[in-house]
């Protein structure tokens, strides 16, 4: 079965906390911080064991001698899952020995480690890893039977949905929903070569939003110098090289064509203009409007358009209509705009 992002999100959330979980997906696009996500969200401190890391012994705890007794001391940080609710997870478990895999389904199955029994509201999660750029160890079906199973699927639409609420650059998002095949490369890999993977994408926004260099900051502009080596090493040098390009060459100028035709198709890239970009676009769409008269949907998309500017704009903007002189016009947008250059006009006065 699978399952986009925000579907697993919202079926795990409502699983009960003994229900144990096993997500399976190719390396990359993203199963752990979805995971992490998803403790965020219960409110759930989560204990993240990479299982092919660990030994044995990392798990079990080290022997100690008790008198006169050989016992595993306790693992403090499966003993804090004991205590209080968390949210335990075992990534990667298809890579881990054999040896640490049994100890892993121990705790799936039987919710404890060395008598000691995890809180009724601890919740578990396993993710292994599907494809071919690693070494796994099989799990026998006996066990995964003993989950609630699915396969993580990443396509655009629904990562763009989870982009929109975790600050990704919108640079990115506009990137990746105009080339969706950058999200996440198919097809053959060469060892020691970066790719393109969802999880990548999340690392390389923080990392330049960390070094001052988000994508939206030069939009249009020419490129900062250390740009292409950090989107590199996290999506490789042809997604840089596509990616950087298109942030270079975004057109920051939206014209009136566009936003009283088109406006749905530009609305999103309208919010995000700085303060003198749309004062252009207005002063664009009052020159246009000298020139040809105004039929209904196109006021109407003047009316949304102007539910992004501020209320200075708003007043100025229907002064200039005014001045034009055009009947039709000044009668066709001023039914549209009547009411928030009213609201506008008492706000300026103080009323």
């Amino acid at each position: 079965m699978q399952m986009n992002i925000n579907k697993f999100i919202e079926v795990t959330t409502n699983l009960p906390a003994n229900i144990s979980v096993l997500v399976k997906g190719d390396t990359g696009i993203g199963k752990s911080d979805v995971v992490k996500q998803i403790g965020e969200m219960l409110d759930l401190p989560v204990l993240d064991w990479r299982l092919s890391t660990f030994s044995e012994g990392d798990i079990l705890g080290l022997p100690e001698l008790v008198d006169g007794t050989t016992r595993f001391a306790p693992n403090a940080r499966f003993l804090s899952a004991c205590h209080k609710p968390h949210l335990l997870f075992l990534d990667e478990g298809n890579r881990a020995t054999n040896e640490v895999q049994q100890i892993a389904f121990q705790i799936v199955l039987d919710r404890e480690l060395n008598g000691h029994k995890l809180h009724p509201e601890t919740r578990i999660f396993m993710a292994i890893n599907e494809g071919n750029d690693f070494d796994v160890n099989e799990m026998d079906p006996a066990l995964t039977r003993r989950f609630w199973v699915t396969e993580l699927s990443v396509g655009a639409k629904p990562w763009l949905s989870w982009a929109d609420k975790n600050n990704i650059d919108p640079m990115i998002k506009k990137f990746i929903k105009k080339y969706p095949a950058h999200l996440m490369h198919e097809g053959q890999r060469t060892p020691g070569e970066v790719y393109p993977y969802p999880a990548s994408w999340d690392r390389l926004n923080a990392s330049l939003a960390h070094a001052g260099l988000k994508p939206s900051s030069f939009a249009g502009k020419d490129t900062p110098d250390n740009a292409f080596y950090f989107c590199a090493g996290f999506v490789g040098s042809a997604t840089t090289a596509a990616f950087l390009d298109y942030v270079r060459n975004y057109r920051l100028k939206i014209g009136a064509d566009e936003i009283l035709n088109n406006f749905e198709e530009v609305e999103a890239d309208i919010a995000e203009l700085p303060s003198d970009k749309k004062n252009e676009a207005v002063d664009q769409v009052i020159l246009y409007l000298k020139e040809a008269e105004v039929n209904v949907s196109q006021a109407l998309n003047i009316e949304k358009f102007m539910k992004h500017m501020s209320d200075e704009v708003v007043v100025d903007f229907m002064q200039n209509i005014l001045a034009t002189k055009n009947k039709h016009n000044i009668k066709t947008i001023h039914k549209v705009l009547k009411t928030r250059v009213l609201e506008a006009t008492r706000s300026a006065i103080g009323v």
